[in-house]
């Protein structure tokens, strides 16, 4: 089975996804960054995935490192170098027959780029339907464990219920 490496353009997921870039517009950025890098770790467990998340010294200039966070590698490039060019090295480093790259990047240029070395793309709208079709997974799978536990905690036999029900009924009149 191959392994799955899902490299996430940051910059551009905060830019096409409506909360996110309102966060941007709004001068709150660093709140958009973190809100992106804890939607992508309850995705990463969802997906199995191994998730990279890279930004580009744009918006922060000087900073240049690679850390974990949330189940997540975020990494942040070089201030001359841009995430675009970052992330199609990588994505060439890290394609192999055991293992597939897909890129989330609704960038043209570089959805080609990436393709073109043998790695899926992924617009940013596509990632962001993947995510709420995962989210709505786990709800549904937290709703039938609930529903399970309830019936199992029930001590009522279907005989006493049917009495309580018409007891209640009776009252209710």
């Amino acid at each position: 089975m191959k392994k799955n490496i899902l490299i996430v353009d940051a910059y551009n997921m905060i830019g096409n996804w409506p909360k996110l870039n309102q966060l941007k517009k709004h001068d709150r950025l660093e709140e958009a960054r973190d809100q992106l890098l804890r939607v992508l770790s309850d995705y990463h467990k969802q997906s199995g995935a191994q998730i990279i998340v890279v930004f580009d010294a744009m918006y922060v200039p000087g900073l240049s490192k690679s850390y974990q966070q949330y189940t997540l590698q975020v990494i942040w490039t070089d201030e001359g170098q841009t995430a675009d060019s970052y992330i199609e090295s990588l994505a060439g480093e890290l394609m192999s027959p055991l293992t597939q790259v897909t890129v989330a990047t609704s960038d043209q240029a570089e959805q080609w780029t990436i393709f073109s070395q043998g790695a899926l793309r992924k617009p940013a709208w596509e990632l962001a339907q993947d995510i709420r079709r995962a989210q709505k997974e786990v709800k549904k799978a937290a709703q039938r464990y609930q529903d399970q536990r309830a019936v199992r905690r029930n001590p009522w036999d279907p005989e006493q219920l049917e009495t309580l029900r018409k007891l209640r009924d009776h009252l209710s009149k």
